[in-house]
């Protein structure tokens, strides 16, 4: 039986020429339009052209359009400075050095510019990193901008010409100095240019900030396009899965590994309508739509792209639990290819292998068009055309559909006609109608892992591939699969660790305390000094586990690619383990856990601890540590030693960029042989740069310090209750060598206390002093010092304690208070009343902490001790960093706005000499051992 035909009423039908319809569409849109189809036309005329998969290209692309392509990338490199960057690749430490435009809003004025601009937006979560602003005609040392509006400006758009043909002149006028870049040109450029580390961190900070990203990155010079794999590795993701938060329905995963249904929208010859526009309507709730891709109707005007036609972007929508808000039940993936199907066959052919369903828009349907969906006969993904009237003629467009009818098992529901008059809101719920149809029918589901394997299949290149990465990740597995059980693992393998570094730092924290006392007993400081030998020659009859031996290969290899690779992969690894565990809502995990006798133990994490990297290097310092104790007491030779060169190790990877722990998570103690020595080897690897500048966070768990901090400086601290480990962690930032002396320091280091501070008063027992004493600790180290509060009356006891210990001592660092508006999208700048409570009679709190160090009625203001002008701008209001409903809320532009603030003034301190006096590494080491 003859399938039945496709009659489809197309608006401005016995229109034969485009210029008669259509009066939005500019005369110069036309006559590209009708040039480019003709070309084509004649390009495919004949029945004997040929479809090469392995490159994507047919014989007269391969003979034609390469030598242009590829002096277009070469002139798209050198135009943006990023030439050089070709063998040796752009780092990401070199994208987070401090300089001279880190303190400053200033905007690019030429295009060498606009990559650094990009990156120091894109770190910031600055939501508008993708519109970008040339200014043009100041001198070139003029690089702060004060009066834009007496200066030209030039508009530079992301994509604006998308889903419209490129003019074919343009291919004869590459961009100048003076001319906008498109910026969808400009990540291409800069990815291609980027090591594998710094691709990695540019699409994290784009998911952040809500934008589609990178999955197929096209290479137009070598037609060798790679997929973006190991960049997607570290997105982690969470969603509530409906009935509406309910037992069972919070998941937390990577979008690398977790499967979900994945729809397509592709443009073949031209269309009217914008493919990456109607994607947004249908990924956007409710009336607030949000530019996830970005498309050419944003802002001013349109600008064509150079070498980003074959880039293929991935975006998803994640359920939040609530009816009202979500678009679909579950997680759905949607891909988005720049350019046309004809001329990017290759990644086309993989997004009918990999997707449930596929758009194709169009306005055309000819013999071309016909020929490329006919080779798709044999895929079962489902197609779904989206016509305009404006550019198509209505006969030949309803002869080829018919006659694709019984090849692509369509019927008349698969067609949908879409004009400007059409109403938007309706046609998008057509569209999402269609998507949620395929989700309740049995359909494909592939996770970003699974569409890597059919683009391998297919030729393309994927980034993981490579030796180093491959490598690190087998010496990964080999640890990984011998954890079943993350406690049974600590207990077994990670045997310094738990009871025997527990006792060892009780002793050493009595035996600290017996150095002040006034007269100690010598018969008790001798029993402690026996107890802890004992303890250290347990620890020292150890040898280091498999899993432990594993890790300090990985950790050894003389190749920094493979290094980092594997802390890498053992960081995904161990969280995999971790998440397998915590298959429940956290609700059900935030409870305290009882000692034996039933009462609540203070000492233990709310959440359960998982096992991380700096378990096994907590392990290598207790090695360190064992052994140092006992040369130190002469029990054992200085040339028997096994373990000296771990904090040369531990040294490197603190260059590298891995956070390190401070204090230990577990013990609540600092192991000092362990920290000493691990600066030591920093001073000798920094030489003459290792003058320092220490920042500090404090203040109640769950203020948002980690985000803050990795906001600010690009950093890696962990966040999230069910990932954030206990302890305190440091990480280095490189001071750029033509700013250090402004700047008067070559590094800074900065510590995040983590959750070590509490949020009340509990008692006047144990657990109060531990938190004053760490908290002494961190802002004694410290040049300067941020206090986040929830609050600004919900100052931890522990840190006002801490104030008058520091008074007393003279070291006051330069504190900063922020208050974190945790809910509210936007908060109005400093309000009086705010800086009024801090400067108010102590309350409660305040008195008892004075009370414990015997200040009574002698205790100032806390504007006192804490700075000496309140006047200044030491208390921050920081807006909420959300925009809209997670998990599909992008990051606030007020708060990526209002953390540039906070950071510029945070510098100008350490440049006027506000924070303190600056210390070089050796003087860092003799405070460590003092505090």
């Amino acid at each position: 039986m003859a399938s039945p035909g496709i009659e489809v009423e197309l608006l401005g039908k016995g229109h034969s020429d485009l210029g008669e319809v259509a009066p939005e569409i500019k005369a110069s849109e036309r006559r590209t339009a009708v040039a480019i189809a003709d070309l084509e036309w004649r390009e495919m005329e004949g029945d004997d052209c040929e479809f090469r998969y392995g490159d994507g290209t047919n014989e007269a692309q391969d003979n034609d359009f390469p030598t242009v392509e590829r002096s277009r990338l070469q002139e798209m490199l050198s135009l943006l400075g990023l030439e050089m960057y070709q063998v040796q690749k752009l780092s990401l430490q070199d994208s987070l050095q401090i300089s001279f435009d880190s303190m400053k809003n200033w905007a690019p004025q030429v295009p060498k510019d606009l990559p650094w601009n990009f990156l120091r937006k894109l770190q910031a979560l600055n939501a508008d990193a993708r519109n970008t602003t040339m200014v043009l005609d100041v001198l070139p040392d003029a690089r702060p901008v004060e009066k834009e509006s007496q200066m030209e400006e030039e508009i530079i758009y992301w994509d604006p010409a998308d889903d419209l043909a490129a003019d074919i002149y343009s291919f004869s006028e590459l961009p100048t100095p003076d001319t906008p870049v498109n910026p969808l040109d400009l990540l291409c450029a800069l990815l291609l240019s980027s090591d594998s580390f710094l691709q990695q961190e540019i699409a994290l900070k784009m998911a952040l900030c809500q934008f589609a990203l990178p999955l197929v990155l096209p290479d137009s010079e070598n037609h060798y396009h790679t997929f973006l794999l190991w960049a997607m590795r570290g997105i982690v993701r969470t969603w509530w899965s409906q009935p509406p938060r309910g037992v069972g329905s919070f998941r937390e995963d990577s979008v690398v590994l977790s499967r979900a249904p994945t729809f397509a929208f592709v443009r073949m010859d031209v269309s009217s309508n914008s493919k990456s526009q109607l994607l947004n309507a249908v990924l956007s709730p409710g009336h607030r739509q949000w530019d996830c891709f970005w498309h050419r109707d944003l802002n001013l005007g349109t600008n064509a792209r150079e070498i980003s036609d074959g880039l293929v972007e991935i975006s998803w929508f994640f359920p939040s639990g609530r009816e009202d808000l979500d678009i679909f039940p579950e997680p759905v993936a949607f891909l988005n290819l720049r350019g046309d199907i004809g001329s990017h066959w290759l990644q086309f052919k993989l997004l009918t292998e990999i997707s449930s369903a596929v758009f194709i828009l169009t306005d055309n349907i000819s013999k071309k068009e016909y020929k490329l969906l006919y080779s798709m006969k044999e895929s079962t993904t489902k197609y779904y055309f989206i016509l305009s009237p404006y550019r198509g003629k209505r006969n030949t467009n309803l002869r080829f559909l018919n006659k694709l009818i019984p090849v692509l098992k369509i019927d008349h529901s698969h067609v949908l006609v879409k004009v400007s008059s059409t109403d938007s809101d309706s046609f998008v719920k057509r569209i999402r109608a269609i998507v949620g149809n395929v989700l309740r029918a049995p359909c494909r589901r592939v996770s970003v892992e699974d569409m890597a394997h059919a683009a391998r299949k297919l030729g393309l290149k994927v980034d993981e591939d490579c030796e180093e990465c491959q490598k690190a990740k087998d010496r990964m597995e080999r640890i990984t699969r011998k954890i079943k059980d993350s406690d049974a693992y600590r207990r077994d393998e990670l045997r310094l660790q738990g009871d025997p570094w527990r006792k060892a730092a009780q002793v050493e924290k009595e035996f600290c305390q017996l150095q002040w006392a006034v007269d100690p007993p010598e018969k008790h400081r001798a029993e402690l000094r026996r107890r802890l030998l004992e303890l250290r020659m347990q620890q020292n009859g150890h040898d280091p586990s498999l899993g432990v031996q594993e890790f300090i290969s990985g950790i050894s290899s003389p190749s920094l690619s493979e290094k980092q690779y594997f802390l890498r992969w053992m960081e995904w690894g161990l969280a995999r383990v971790a998440q397998l565990r915590l298959r429940q809502p956290p609700e059900t995990l935030l409870t305290l856990r009882p000692k034996h006798g039933g009462t609540t133990d203070l000492g233990e994490p709310l959440w359960p601890e998982p096992l991380g990297v700096e378990h096994f290097l907590r392990e290598m310092g207790q090695f360190y540590e064992a052994e140092s104790c006992l040369v130190e007491a002469g029990r054992l030779p200085a040339g028997q030693r096994r373990f000296a060169h771990f904090p040369g190790l531990a040294s490197e990877l603190l260059l590298t960029g891995l956070p390190l722990e401070l204090i230990d998570g577990s013990t609540l103690s600092m192991p000092v042989r362990w920290v000493t020595g691990l600066l030591k080897e920093l001073h000798v690897r920094l030489e003459r740069r290792s003058r320092l500048v220490v920042l500090s966070t404090v203040g109640v768990p769950g203020t948002g310090k980690s985000t803050l901090l990795n906001t600010m400086f690009g950093l890696r601290f962990a966040t999230g209750k069910s990932c954030s480990p206990r302890g305190a962690f440091m990480q280095l930032i490189t001071v750029a060598e033509g700013f250090s002396q402004d700047l008067g320091c070559d590094h800074i280091l900065v510590i995040d206390s983590g959750g070590l501070i509490g949020g009340a008063l509990t008692s006047a027992g144990d657990r109060f002093e531990l938190e004053a004493s760490l908290a002494t600790l961190l802002m004694g180290l410290s040049n300067v010092t941020v206090i986040s509060l929830a609050e600004t009356k919900d100052i931890p006891a522990a840190i006002l304690h801490a104030f008058l210990r520091l008074e007393k001592t003279g070291h006051m660092p330069n504190y900063q208070f922020v208050y974190q508006n945790l809910h509210d999208v936007s908060v109005p700048g400093p309000r009086p009343r705010d800086k009024r409570q801090l400067l108010d009679p102590p309350g409660d709190l305040s008195r008892a902490a004075a009370q414990m160090e015997k200040q009574g009625d002698g205790f100032r203001a806390l504007a006192g001790l804490a700075f000496c002008d309140p006047e200044k701008q030491h208390i921050w209001h920081i807006p909420g960093l959300w925009h809209g409903a997670p998990p599909m809320a992008a990051v606030s532009l007020a708060y990526s706005e209002a953390i540039f603030e906070l950071k510029r003034c945070l510098l100008e301190n350490i440049r006027n000499g506000l924070s303190n006096q600056n210390k070089n590494i050796q003087q860092l080491i003799e405070l460590v051992r003092r505090l």
